[in-house]
C-alpha cells in the first residue's frame, strides 16, 4: 500500500469476514489477503490459539483461513474464536480465557489485525494517511454499550494508524453503490452480515455534483445470520442436548437454566464455553438431569471443540435452503448423530420473529429520514445474509423486484469506506 499523502484504508472488520481496501483518487482497490487456499479478498473474522510450551508464557496463534486450517490439523488441542465482534458491545463480557491466558476484547482484536496485516504481503505495512473503519448503526447484544464498543474499537485499530474514523458500514456500502451509477437516486441501503442488520437511506448525486452521497438517515438492530443459526440450532440441535428437560434439587424438580443453550447456539460464546467452571457446572448439572446423557452431549460437543463443525453444518444448511426448496442437514460428532429434512417454508417460520424485527429497523430508517418508501428509487442488498431469499422477498415485496440491486455482498462496504477516505469532508460522514 502507498504511504502518499492521499492514501486512505478502508477497513470492513466483520462478524463473520473481515475485508480490506485502499484508495488513491476516484478509485478503490480490494487488498488480497494470503490463506492456505490462495488469496483472497475475503478473510474470515476468526482465531486460533494453541499452547507453545507453558500458556501462560506463550501462545500459538493465526487468523483467517490460516486458523481454520490449524483448528481443523488439530481441534482437540486448540481454541477457535469466530464471531468475536458480536461482544464488542457487551459490558457482561470481561475477557475469555484461552488456556490459561485472560484476553480481553481489544487484544484478541489487536492480535486479529497483526496476523491479517502479516498475510497481506506489504500492502497493509503503512500507515495511510486516512483509515475509515466501518462500525454498525446498532451493535449486536441485548443491551448494546455503544461507548464501550467505540472504547475497545479505539484500542483495537490504533495499531493501524493515529487518523481514524469511523463510518456506518451502509454508507460505504451506498458509496461503493455510487461508483457504479450515472443517474441520481435516493436509496435505501441494506447490509445483512453475521451480527446485525443496518440501514442507511442516502441521496446519490449524478457525477460531478460537489457532494456526490448525501446520509438522510439511519437505523439498525443486532439481529443478522448468526441469529438465524441460532434458530437452526435451537430447532435441530437443542432438543438432543437437554433443552426443555429438568434436573433434580433436593425433592423438588426444576427446568435446566436456558443460559447454556442460549450460549451454545451463540458463535461468538460456545468456543469460550470451554473453560473450567462451565464445564464444571454442566458435570453437575449432568448428575443431576433427568437426562444426564443429553447433557453429556453437550459437554462432549464442548469439550471436543466442535463448534467449527456445528458452525459448517448450519452454514452449508443455510446455502442449500437459499437455492432449494428443501435441504438436507447432516452433522455428527462427540456421540451425537443428526440427520435432518428441512423445508425453506419450516427455516423461514423460525427466523419470521426476527425478519419481522428487521423489517421494523427498516422502517425506522425511513422514518428517520422523512422519506417514504415511494419515494426510494432503488434498495440495494449487501451483506453475506442478504442472500437468504427471505431477505430479498421482504423488500422485493414492498419496493417491488424492479427496484432492488445488488453485488459485491461481501466486499462492497470496505471498497465505499476507502472511498469515503478521499472525500474532503470526511467527517460529515463520521459516526
Amino acid at each position: 500500500m502507498s504511504d502518499a499523502a492521499s492514501s486512505a484504508l478502508g477497513f470492513d472488520f466483520g462478524t463473520t469476514n473481515t475485508v480490506v481496501a485502499t484508495a488513491s483518487g476516484d478509485t478503490a482497490d480490494l487488498v488480497m489477503l494470503g490463506g492456505p487456499e490462495g488469496k483472497d479478498a475475503v478473510f474470515r473474522s476468526a482465531l486460533c490459539f494453541w499452547e507453545e510450551g507453558d500458556a501462560r508464557v506463550a501462545l500459538g496463534a493465526d487468523a483467517g483461513p490460516w486458523a481454520i486450517r490449524d483448528y481443523l490439523d488439530f481441534p482437540q488441542g486448540s481454541r477457535f474464536i469466530q464471531s468475536f465482534k458480536s461482544v464488542a458491545a457487551s459490558s457482561s463480557f470481561e475477557h475469555a480465557t484461552i488456556f490459561e491466558r485472560r484476553m480481553r476484547f481489544e487484544d484478541l482484536g489487536q492480535l486479529f489485525l497483526r496476523k491479517l496485516i502479516a498475510r497481506s504481503d506489504g500492502r497493509l505495512g503503512h500507515t495511510a494517511s486516512r483509515i475509515v473503519v466501518g462500525r454498525p448503526v446498532e451493535f449486536a447484544g441485548g443491551r448494546p454499550d455503544e461507548a464501550l464498543a467505540r472504547q475497545r474499537y479505539d484500542l483495537m485499530f490504533a495499531a493501524l494508524g493515529t487518523d481514524i474514523h469511523y463510518v456506518y458500514e451502509p454508507l460505504g456500502a451506498a458509496f461503493s453503490y455510487a461508483s457504479r451509477i450515472t443517474d441520481a437516486a435516493t436509496i435505501l441501503v441494506a447490509d445483512f452480515g453475521g451480527g446485525t442488520s443496518d440501514f442507511s437511506v442516502v441521496r446519490i448525486e449524478a457525477p460531478g455534483a460537489p457532494r456526490r452521497c448525501t446520509p438522510l438517515g439511519h437505523a439498525g438492530v443486532g439481529i443478522a445470520g448468526d441469529r438465524f443459526d441460532a434458530r437452526i440450532i435451537d430447532n435441530l440441535v437443542m432438543p438432543l442436548l437437554g433443552k426443555g428437560g429438568s434436573y433434580r434439587s433436593f425433592d423438588k424438580i426444576l427446568d435446566i437454566p436456558g443460559g447454556y443453550f442460549s450460549d451454545f447456539a451463540d458463535w461468538s460464546k460456545l468456543a469460550l464455553m470451554r473453560n473450567r467452571r462451565t464445564l464444571a457446572d454442566l458435570e453437575k448439572l449432568r448428575r443431576a438431569a433427568l437426562d444426564p446423557a443429553a447433557i453429556g452431549r453437550m459437554i462432549a460437543v464442548i469439550d471436543q471443540e466442535l463448534g467449527y463443525q456445528l458452525y459448517d453444518a448450519v452454514g452449508q444448511l443455510k446455502r442449500a435452503l437459499s437455492a432449494s426448496d428443501h435441504a438436507h442437514f447432516h452433522f455428527a460428532g462427540a456421540g451425537l448423530a443428526i440427520e435432518a429434512d428441512v423445508t425453506r417454508d419450516a427455516f423461514e417460520a423460525w427466523i419470521a420473529p426476527d425478519i419481522a424485527r428487521i423489517e421494523a429497523a427498516a422502517d425506522r430508517a425511513l422514518a428517520a429520514a422523512g422519506i417514504a418508501a415511494g419515494a426510494i428509487d432503488r434498495v440495494f442488498l449487501t451483506g453475506g445474509t442478504s442472500l437468504t431469499p427471505r431477505i430479498r422477498r421482504m423488500f422485493a415485496e414492498r419496493f417491488g423486484e424492479e427496484r432492488i440491486a445488488s453485488g459485491g455482498e461481501l466486499t462492497s462496504i470496505a471498497h465505499g469506506l476507502a472511498l469515503i477516505g478521499q472525500q474532503e469532508d470526511l467527517a460529515a460522514w463520521a459516526a
